[in-house]
């Protein structure tokens, strides 16, 4: 079954070794969607936002695919929980050498896929050798430190790396640890085929995944028979929709200002957790004028980032300096480096000869970035920069104008990939183009250090980062959920990308 005591990131590391189609409307079961007394469990409808382009994460940039899809359909040998911790799920449990470069882990039985083949450790080979030679997403690089995986038998598998990684556990629970069948990737952008208690049973682009649960599902089901998860761009009708019945719960919803409508009902329940999403303020660091750090410095010094939480989130949200967020074992508070001081923003313009500076301020077409945009404009502007605002449609322009191109001076996105401090920063070819000569070696070190050395080194790299003003990030993303009150199992962290939803059920 699966599997939920958990393994912290610190004790995997010591010990272990001893380390978004045509769907039902919500409500199909009756009121409240639970159906009449004694009857089996129905349905649910999820509401979200930011639809996939595809259902693809090994070519396709992005939260949304494997939001939806990862817990759901496809599995990991581990997951991460709702505190951030590290727990078995296809692999009943695990063991580290001495040299701490090898992982042996012993994996379920009784486990196949949607289409009916069986699980075994050829699968495990088959996915983690896949990741180096047919993704194309940048997130591969996680598999780089793996030499070798060796299939031990059908239920064991040894993962050998080229040196120690204290990240790469936590990385195999991430979308590069999905588990596929060789039979089952032939079709992934359109017909996903995993381990997990649900498969795709309709897909219509911008519009809704229809996922139903597997009868032949090797763990303890989901208590729904389907969940149908319905996108929606404005967030006004995503709430009308939760009113009317027309959805029964709403996932990371993207206007606090009507979240008080529901607090006072008890026919809806409101939870606001944390989330491993940054809303960021990103400076292409090759490109005039970013690629001075005083005008990037300037920037995050002219910016008062309390004031812009309370005033375009409601308050909902909260400070972090750099892309680790509190839940992460190495995270240190570096707030207060750039703490708003206009006049110290107009001293380093002036030093850098950008006095009267004009940008461009390339924004997606979501609502937070739409909230921020216009007060990180205001506050700017009181320093001197005058900023234009170039709307650009969330993903498919701004994926590929953006992220792809790097055509851009400064944007805001959303940065949910969890722990991907060294995504963003470690990397040159990145989009915000960051030179990382300075961190990488001390990233090196950390990652094959002790679990003292491992931290100590990724405060360090987060310092340099923050010293360097590489990026900013305006504020740690809340992750604010409103469901049905009959309605369990929803998720109310969003500490990795995954939206869990194995733990469904109605009252």
């Amino acid at each position: 079954m699966r599997r939920k005591t958990p393994l912290s990131i610190a004790a995997a590391i010591l010990t272990v070794g001893a380390l978004a189609l045509t769907g039902c409307s919500a409500g199909s079961g009756g009121a409240g969607g639970s159906g009449d007394s004694g009857s089996s469990a129905t349905t649910a409808t999820i509401a979200l936002t930011g639809a996939p382009v595809n259902l693809d994460f090994t070519t396709t940039a992005g939260a949304a695919i494997p939001q939806a899809l990862m817990s759901n359909v496809y599995e990991g040998l581990v997951e991460v929980n709702q505190e951030g911790e590290i727990v078995p799920l296809l692999a009943s449990e695990w063991a580290l050498s001495d040299d701490r470069k090898t992982y042996t882990f012993t994996l379920e039985e009784g486990v196949t896929f949607s289409n009916g083949e069986a699980f075994t450790a050829n699968d495990v080979k088959f996915s983690f050798d896949r990741v180096k030679t047919d993704w194309t997403s940048s997130l591969k690089a996680k598999m780089d430190v793996v030499e070798s995986v060796e299939v031990v038998s059908d239920t064991e598998v040894a993962v050998h790396l080229s040196q120690p990684s204290n990240a790469w556990l936590f990385d195999i629970a991430t979308p590069i640890g999905a588990i596929f069948s060789p039979e089952g990737v032939a079709d992934l952008a359109n017909a996903p085929v995993g381990t997990g208690p649900y498969e795709v049973a309709s897909w219509k682009q911008n519009e809704n995944i229809e996922l139903t649960t597997r009868d032949d599902y090797w763990g303890e089901k989901p208590g729904v028979e389907g969940v149908t998860l319905q996108y929606f761009a404005d967030a006004t009708a995503t709430t009308n929709a939760l009113r009317t019945g027309d959805v029964d719960a709403i996932v990371n919803l993207q206007a606090p200002e009507l979240v008080s409508t529901f607090e006072s009902d008890d026919a809806f329940t409101v939870a606001s957790g944390t989330s491993s999403g940054e809303i960021s303020l990103s400076f292409n660091n090759r490109a005039e004028p970013f690629n001075d750090v005083r005008v990037r410095q300037a920037v995050l010094y002219a910016l008062d980032r309390q004031a812009i939480i309370d005033t375009a989130w409601n308050g909902y949200g909260s400070l972090t300096a750099t892309f680790v967020t509190p839940k992460e074992p190495y995270y240190v508070d570096l707030n207060e480096q750039y703490a708003f001081d206009p006049e110290k923003a107009k001293a380093l313009l002036k030093e850098a000869g950008k006095e009267n500076l004009s940008i461009t301020y390339k924004v997606p077409t979501r609502p937070y970035a739409q909230a921020v945009s216009e007060i990180v404009v205001s506050q700017l502007k009181d320093v001197g920069i005058d900023v234009k605002i170039e709307s650009s449609e969330f993903p498919a322009v701004w994926l590929e104008d953006v992220f792809t191109n790097h055509n851009y001076e400064m944007t805001t996105v959303l940065a949910v990939e969890a722990r991907d401090v060294l995504t963003v920063f470690n990397n040159p070819d990145y989009y915000i183009g960051y030179d990382n000569a300075k961190i990488a070696p001390i990233v090196a070190a950390a990652d094959q250090a002790d679990e003292a050395g491992y931290i100590e080194g990724m405060q360090q790299v987060q310092q340099q980062i923050v010293d360097d003003a590489a990026s900013g990030v305006l504020f740690l993303f809340p992750n604010i959920v409103i469901t049905k009150s009959d309605l369990q199992g929803v998720p109310e962290n969003a500490i990795v990308e995954a939206l869990n939803l194995t733990e469904l059920s109605w009252k």
